[in-house]
């Protein structure tokens, strides 16, 4: 005769079940407040989007930058913060610097705990000055349109409607959380590298608010970005009737792009193409001086560093010892590369985008172009994680540049969350 189960025996599981459940639920209330503030803060956001936008703040516009630098510290002085507007003193001048530099917002905001926290995105737009007209702000079903809405004046708002969130929780756990806008991003951060660097250096973590592209991917590693710039000196002559009077510095300059034209090594990401030429002046005159211009790409800050040992080897074999070569060679971004670090915080956030039902994109490859991220990731042995911002399209083009207005809210949730688990231990 069959005899069904004692009902004791199923107590412990009965009991263990209702652990499990009461932990879930006792987790969640507080995140489904976190939440709902997000969906409040929503349209704050694209109010400060919109004012934002509504600045023009191309790289050398000067005038523009100072007040856009004004209205960003003004909201982060209204939040509690200490907050300076600072003007660079340490240049890094390269090829195309402009004699002055936009300025730098920083704030911090002092809070009770340990963790240090930093918070990135630049100020600057690679627009003209009146362009503007023909793309200003506006909301076109779940788009925002607007000339450098995606890149990235949706990561300066990001981060003031963050900290925002982190005041109205009265949130406080973090050791400090400092804040960092610069105005110099689309020209290579000439003036703010160093800053970038040395306030990130004894950060626990730092956040760049780039936006995650079309599906909001996180990003762990950038390529770096450099420039060789080669120049010959020859000597000029006719060209009919005394050639050999001169020193041909289009024929140098020819030699030397050829015998550098094999120094790319794909296998490992470094890439060097050279990409611009200029020689002569005349069709009769044989050219005094010529010059090119090569794009140079790495994954490693090493591989930079042996590649401009590599050039300066090369130009000393000349094909016309008269001639003088030069070569400049400019790391323009350093790479960012994932540590183990940022692959600990990236993965810690597809969870906290599991509990809202979406998923997140990591992607710890290297693509595209360089991040200010490369130059908060030099001398720190903390997280650094990319593309913290909004979802969009169209960056440095004067028709498309959107951003997703429905990526709002999760975006908000993600910063906001991983500011107070960071800050509270749950995230080590």
């Amino acid at each position: 005769m069959s005899r069904s189960l004692p009902a004791p025996s199923l107590a412990p599981l009965i009991a263990s079940l209702w652990v499990a459940c009461a932990a879930t639920f006792a987790h969640a209330e507080p995140m489904t407040d976190v939440h709902a503030l997000a969906q409040k803060e929503q349209q704050p956001l694209l109010d400060t989007l919109r004012d934002l936008v509504s600045i023009e703040s191309g790289s050398k516009d000067i005038d523009g930058l100072n007040q856009i630098a004004e209205r960003v510290a003004g909201q982060l002085k209204q939040l509690g913060g200490t907050v300076e507007i600072l003007h660079p003193t340490d240049v890094y001048r390269l090829d195309d610097t402009p004699e002055t530099i936009g300025p730098a917002v920083h704030a911090v905001f002092k809070g009770t705990g340990s963790k240090k926290i930093m918070l990135i995105a630049h100020m600057d737009t690679v627009y003209l000055k009146g362009m503007l007209k023909d793309q200003p702000f506006r909301v076109d079903g779940d788009k925002a349109y607007g000339l450098g809405i995606a890149d990235d004046k949706q990561g300066v708002a990001l981060i003031l409607h963050t900290v925002a969130m982190l005041q109205k929780l009265n949130f406080r756990d973090y050791g400090t959380l400092t804040v960092l806008t610069n105005g110099d991003e689309e020209i290579s951060s000439p003036g703010w590298r160093s800053t970038i660097t040395k306030f990130a250096a004894d950060q626990d973590v730092v956040f760049s608010f780039k936006g995650g592209g079309t599906d909001g991917t996180l990003r762990l590693a950038t390529s770096g970005i450099g420039s060789a710039y080669l120049t010959v000196h020859g000597k000029s002559s006719h060209a009919g009737a005394r050639p050999e009077g001169g020193v041909n510095a289009l024929y140098e300059l020819s030699h030397q792009v050829l015998q550098m034209k094999d120094l790319s090594k794909p296998e490992q990401g470094l890439k060097l193409n050279w990409t611009v030429s200029k020689a002569g002046t005349n069709r009769n005159v044989i050219p005094a001086d010529a010059s090119a211009q090569a794009d140079a790409r790495a994954l490693k800050v090493a591989d930079f560093d042996e590649l401009q040992k590599a050039l300066q080897e090369k130009i000393k074999n000349r094909l016309l010892p008269d001639s003088r070569v030069e070569l400049k060679f400019e790391v323009r971004r350093p790479p960012l590369e994932a540590n183990d670090a940022s692959r600990r915080v990236a993965a810690y956030g597809k969870t906290i985008y599991g509990e809202i039902g979406l998923s997140l994109k990591v992607d710890e490859k290297a693509t595209g172009g360089g991040t200010d991220a490369a130059f908060a990731a030099l001398k720190t042995s903390g997280a650094v994680v990319e593309g913290m911002g909004l979802s969009g399209f169209g960056a440095h083009s004067n028709d498309a540049e959107y951003v997703q207005i429905n990526s709002i809210v999760p975006r908000l949730y993600l910063a906001t969350r991983m500011v107070m688990d960071l800050s509270t231990g749950k995230l080590k």
